[in-house]
């Protein structure tokens, strides 16, 4: 049987700490040690939530820029590390959804 995969999208922004650090590059750093293949983040440009309308420019530095985390990994894996990973993540939208990994042609 094929082994079968996993995407992982942890919704976010800029000002989420985790114990002081930000909470994107801590996720990162946690998929890593935890032997995910891995990881990308992701800012966007604008988006909203329920609370209200964030918009994002270059003039924006240092403010909540929208951020998304990525990954794909076995679903064995993702079942692994998704525990933690709903910790760090508090409140914030997280998704899984199944995926097809396409093998590069020859």
């Amino acid at each position: 049987m094929a082994d079968r995969y996993q995407l992982v999208s942890i919704y976010l922004n800029e000002a989420d700490q985790w114990h002081g650090r930000p909470l994107h590059l801590e996720i990162l750093q946690f998929l890593q040690r935890s032997g995910c293949a891995g990881g990308t983040v992701l800012r966007a440009v604008a988006g909203f939530t329920a609370a209200g309308v964030v918009t994002t420019s270059l003039v924006d530095v240092g403010t909540k820029l929208p951020l998304v985390v990525h990954f794909i990994d076995r679903v064995e894996k993702v079942a692994e590390v998704l525990p933690a990973l709903r910790q760090m993540a508090g409140q914030r939208l997280v998704t899984l959804e199944d995926v097809e990994i396409v093998p590069p042609s020859s």
